[in-house]
């Protein structure tokens, strides 16, 4: 298979069409290569315009919703970012060729094993994946300019808020109830939040990250 050219064809095709217009990441997209970050038996699904599973639960989302939640942090060279959920590695690397410092977090340790086999040799020095639970965050290295969650939640943990710098943005796929969701972004001012909706997603659950079960008598 010419993943050169499936990266190319994904560029094109799956994200310029689907409203994908920052050039810097349509580049990192461009030359970051996908399949390097899944199992040798998944990587002809690397460039599908679809969420693939991997490991532990986790997925590698759908190219053109992960670039417009990219796409919606507005990212800047300068910026700090937290990953909330690090997946299989391709999420904080794309990030590390937008950003100055990713600090991705996972709470499972063959995730992030995986991650640091896949990254390496990639030129991701300002990246990196540590095993802790998801739904704390990273506190001791925040407040950040940016959060992405890597992948759908039911509700969005209120201390991720605090974590925000002013002026920060958090992106994530809200699904509130189990049916299809919607990408949306945060942006922290003044200690308040203002919410934007992009486009509907159906990205899976984050691991974690579901709906509460109903409580019945």
């Amino acid at each position: 298979m010419d993943f050169a050219q499936a990266r190319r064809n994904m560029v094109e095709s799956q994200l310029r069409t689907n409203k994908i217009t920052d050039e810097a990441l349509l580049d990192a997209m461009r030359t970051l290569p996908r399949e390097t970050f899944l199992p040798k038996s998944k990587q002809h699904l690397a460039y599908v315009d679809e969420d693939v599973p991997v490991l532990d639960g986790r997925h590698l989302t759908e190219p053109m919703i992960l670039a417009r939640m990219i796409q919606a942090l507005d990212l800047q060279p300068s910026d700090s970012v937290l990953v909330i959920g690090g997946g299989v590695g391709y999420t904080p690397a794309l990030l590390g060729k937008l950003a100055g410092s990713v600090i991705a977090i996972d709470s499972s340790a063959d995730v992030v094993a995986h991650s640091g086999r896949a990254m390496s040799g990639l030129s991701c020095d300002n990246v990196v994946v540590l095993e802790a639970p998801m739904e704390n965050g990273w506190p001791k290295e925040g407040p950040f300019d940016a959060i992405l969650i890597n992948g759908a939640v039911a509700q969005i943990p209120e201390s991720l808020f605090d974590q925000l710098a002013d002026g920060g943005r958090l992106a994530t796929v809200e699904r509130p109830d189990g049916s299809v969701g919607a990408i949306v972004v945060i942006t922290r001012r003044d200690g308040y939040n203002a919410r934007a909706v992009i486009c509907d997603a159906a990205t899976p659950y984050l691991t974690g990250f579901e709906p509460k079960p109903a409580f019945a008598f």
